[in-house]
C-alpha cells in the first residue's frame, strides 16, 4: 500500500451530513481506519473566515451550531474533543515563518465544517484538535502558502485536515431544490476539470481556476468553500500526488470528492 501524506481534503456537505453521511461518509470512515494515529489534528474550514490566520488555542472545544432550520436532531449532536494548546503553538509559529501576522484565539470551538467530519472519521473524539482559520478574501494562493507552511508539522505527528466541497453554490442548490432535484450539469463537469488538474500537478491552472474553468465561478460564487483543498495540497508538500478516494455529488449541487495525497 502507497504511503499516504499527512494531508487530507474531506468534504463536509451540508451540516445533515452529520445524520445522513451516504457514501461519503463511508469513505470517510475507511479511510480514517487506515490512518496512523496523529499526535494532533489541524482542521481548516471555510466556516472559520477571519482576516489573518488564526489558531484556536483552547483547551475544550465547544460544538458550534452555526446553521438554522435544521432537523433539531442536529442540534443536539456534541463532538466532545478536547484541543491541543502546545501543539496549536507550533502551528503558531510555522505560520510565523510564512505570515507576518498569526492571532491566537483561546475560545474557538469547532464549527460544522471541522465536526461534522471530524466525527465521521474519528467518532471517539480522542484525538486532540487544533482549528485554523482561513482567509477568503486572500484568495487561493494564500491558501496555497498556509499549507506550505504547515507542512513541516505532518513530519512531526500532525494530520492536516482540509474540509470543503468542490462545489459549493447555495443559490443553486434552492433552485434545484424548486424545480425537483436536478444536477445541474457544471457541478460534474467542474469536479472532474479539477480531479484532472490535481492528478496532473497542474496547480497554477488550479490557482487561477477562476479564468481556466469556464465552470468555476458558478461552482464557488465564494471561494471559501475550495480554499481548504489548497490547504491541504501545500501542506502535501510540493512533490505530492493526489489520488481521489471519494467523488460523488450530495444535495444536487455539492460535488463531495475528497483527496488523499501521496
Amino acid at each position: 500500500m502507497e504511503q499516504l501524506r499527512n494531508s487530507l481534503f474531506v468534504p463536509h456537505g451540508a451540516p445533515t451530513f452529520a445524520l445522513d453521511p451516504g457514501a461519503a461518509g463511508v469513505a470517510m470512515s475507511q479511510l480514517a481506519s487506515q490512518l496512523p494515529t496523529p499526535r494532533a489534528i489541524i482542521v481548516v474550514s471555510p466556516h472559520w473566515d477571519t482576516a489573518i490566520p488564526t489558531v484556536s488555542t483552547a483547551t475544550q472545544l465547544e460544538t458550534i451550531y452555526d446553521f438554522y432550520g435544521f432537523p433539531e436532531a442536529l442540534y443536539r449532536i456534541k463532538y466532545p474533543a478536547t484541543g491541543c494548546p502546545e501543539g496549536a503553538q507550533e502551528v503558531v509559529k510555522a505560520l510565523q515563518k510564512r505570515f507576518s501576522q498569526v492571532a491566537t484565539d483561546p475560545t474557538r470551538g469547532l464549527d460544522h465544517g471541522a465536526w461534522t467530519p471530524l466525527r465521521q472519521m474519528f467518532p471517539d473524539a480522542d484525538i486532540p484538535i487544533i482549528a485554523v482559520s482561513i482567509q477568503s478574501h486572500a484568495g487561493t494562493a494564500h491558501a496555497l502558502a498556509m499549507g506550505e507552511a504547515l507542512e513541516e508539522l505532518t513530519h512531526q505527528g500532525f494530520l492536516v485536515i482540509g474540509s470543503g466541497n468542490i462545489t459549493h453554490n447555495l443559490g443553486d442548490y434552492r433552485m434545484a431544490a424548486m424545480q425537483g432535484g436536478q444536477t445541474p450539469a457544471y457541478v460534474q463537469t467542474f469536479a472532474d476539470w479539477l480531479e484532472n488538474a490535481l492528478t496532473h500537478k497542474h496547480v497554477q491552472r488550479m490557482l487561477d481556476y477562476r479564468q481556466h474553468s469556464r465552470e468555476g465561478v458558478r461552482s464557488h460564487p465564494t471561494e471559501d468553500h475550495l480554499l481548504p483543498l489548497f490547504v491541504a495540497l501545500g501542506a502535501a508538500g510540493k512533490d505530492a500526488s493526489a489520488k481521489a478516494f471519494y467523488r460523488g455529488i450530495s444535495s444536487y449541487v455539492i460535488a463531495m470528492d475528497g483527496y488523499t495525497f501521496i
